[in-house]
C-alpha cells in the first residue's frame, strides 16, 4: 500500500465528517460552487504540515485557495468542531492534559 502524505486525508481521518456543518446552497444567486470539504480539509493539513503562509498555498494542488481553507478551519472552529472531536480539551491546559510534558522554560546547564 502506497504511503500517504501528512496532509492525505484517509477514510478513516474523514470520519469526522459528520461533525462538519452542512451549508444548503442557496437558491437565489448561489454563487460559487462551493469546494469539497474533504479537499479543504487536506489544504488546512498541509499548511499546518509544511508551515507555509495561507497565502500561499498552491492552487495546483486542489485544495482551494489558502483564503477558503483559512475560511473553512475559522468556520468549523466558531462551530465547535475541535471541541467536539476532543471533548474535555477545552477545560484542560497543556500542563493538565494527560502525556504533555510542561512547557515552562528549562535552563540548559
Amino acid at each position: 500500500m502506497a504511503r500517504l502524505k501528512p496532509w492525505e486525508v484517509d477514510n478513516e481521518l474523514w470520519a469526522i465528517e459528520p461533525l462538519l456543518p452542512k451549508v444548503e446552497r442557496r437558491v437565489r444567486h448561489p454563487g460559487r460552487k462551493r469546494h469539497p470539504d474533504r479537499l479543504v480539509f487536506q489544504g488546512i493539513l498541509f499548511v499546518l504540515h509544511t508551515g507555509i503562509a495561507w497565502e500561499h498555498l498552491p492552487q495546483e494542488l486542489g485544495f482551494g485557495s489558502g483564503m477558503t481553507c483559512w475560511r473553512r478551519l475559522a468556520e468549523w472552529t466558531e462551530v465547535g468542531v475541535w471541541l467536539r472531536l476532543h471533548p474535555g480539551s477545552a477545560t484542560q491546559t497543556p500542563s493538565t492534559s494527560p502525556g504533555r510534558r510542561s512547557t515552562a522554560p528549562t535552563s540548559a546547564r
